[in-house]
């Protein structure tokens, strides 16, 4: 766990970057201008038809597989996208995360997230909606470089009592080495009522205990409301956080905010959470905004053109400057091994090894190498990439 000075720190540092980019971005509302209404209405379609995903059911199984296909057409790949399991009341689920590495700060993460299991009906607003607006976020934002990195996560268990994401609380955030958040951004039950002018979303800021994270949350909220005025048509209501998923955040002492629909369906958790009761134009206005919104708390560039990013498939070396270890990013690279070698300034190569079956993020030790400027390479088949890193 973080100390409370790294976390004032943290916080302090968020808080200033916040303060300074809360402008327009040209590059932002472009991205989020290419929110698809015909994507979130069809997702919304396969959502629904996909039937009620309780624990324990093969709807559930197959509505996480309908997940993992969506993320594989977007271009995230095998390594990128995770299962986590964990188990209660006798049932076996699983989370999906799907992991965007940040190019500045690969090791802070933003969390997007919403769950996508039902209880009594399809849930095609809740929260068929929250899971349709990540996804439409994960589409465009998978090849822009993020200074943040980014972990989308589809939780299950939600409607059992927030069971996914505690879980993913206790076994992912809290794990031996604790993730470093940035911020958990939730996205719970944001679809609208059909027959009802649906123009304003709510904004939810953390009012509970423990409530050392509360200003910063409200922070983070407010730059949240901004970013919906700036990149969509909505406009917005203050409100609270309750009942959802960042609650098992909230309880941890980490950061939170979300959105949720002003005009509240009377249908959740009956069989008639329905397409047909829901309002897909606001969902794609939703989508619009939260986009906007994912950029800005991510701090997408303007500067490394998306071409340039892609150049070399998204892979990275961090920290750079290093001292002991160096991580190995694999970005969009899908093989199934690679060469891994650091040659210093006189061209000798000083470290080699291969890795087999890599996982999204591997760390090999340089303790033993002395300080320098060294090239880092990793060799693909055909491909190569070679960046310079420093050993302090």
């Amino acid at each position: 766990m973080k100390t409370t000075a790294q976390k004032f720190i943290i916080i302090f540092l968020f808080t200033i970057n916040g303060l300074f980019a809360q402008t327009f971005v040209q590059a932002y509302a472009d991205i989020a201008n290419q929110v698809s209404q015909t994507n979130v209405t069809n997702n919304l379609i396969e959502y629904e038809n996909l039937g009620v995903k309780r624990r324990g059911t093969p709807e559930l199984q197959n509505t996480l597989d309908w997940l993992k296909l969506k993320y594989s057409s977007y271009g995230y790949t095998a390594s990128q996208i995770v299962e986590d399991t964990y188990s209660y009341s006798g049932f076996t689920c699983k989370n999906l995360t799907v992991n965007k590495i940040g190019t500045v700060y690969p090791n802070i993460f933003v969390i997007v997230c919403g769950h996508y299991d039902s209880i009594s009906g399809t849930g095609t607003n809740d929260n068929g909606s929250g899971v349709v607006t990540i996804l439409e976020i994960a589409r465009l934002l998978q090849n822009v470089p993020t200074e943040y990195s980014i972990k989308f996560v589809n939780f299950s268990g939600e409607e059992d009592g927030l069971k996914g994401s505690q879980a993913y609380v206790s076994n992912v955030v809290n794990a031996s080495t604790p993730l470093n958040i940035k911020l958990v951004f939730n996205l719970d039950e944001v679809g609208g009522v059909a027959g009802m002018t649906n123009n304003n979303i709510t904004c939810e800021r953390d009012t509970a205990s423990p409530t050392t994270n509360n200003a910063a949350s409200t922070a983070f909220t407010n730059e949240m409301i901004t970013c919906v005025g700036l990149y969509s048509p909505l406009s917005t209501t203050l409100s609270y956080a309750y009942a959802s998923d960042y609650m098992s955040f909230q309880s941890n002492n980490n950061i939170i905010t979300g959105m949720f629909e002003t005009n509240e369906t009377t249908h959740k958790h009956t069989a008639t959470d329905l397409l047909v009761n829901m309002d897909p134009v606001y969902n794609y206005k939703v989508a619009k905004a939260a986009t906007g919104t994912m950029l800005h708390y991510a701090v997408a560039s303007t500067t490394l053109s998306n071409k340039e990013f892609n150049s070399d498939f998204q892979v990275s070396f961090f920290p750079n400057p290093t001292k002991d270890s160096i991580n190995i990013n694999i970005g969009t690279l899908t093989e199934k091994e690679y060469q891994f070698s650091l040659i210093d300034i006189n061209g000798k190569v000083v470290l080699e090894k291969m890795i087999t079956n890599p996982n999204q993020i591997e760390r090999i030790n340089i303790s033993s190498l002395t300080k320098g400027i060294y090239l880092a390479t990793l060799n693909v088949g055909k491909k190569k990439i070679s960046k310079k890193i420093v050993i302090e």
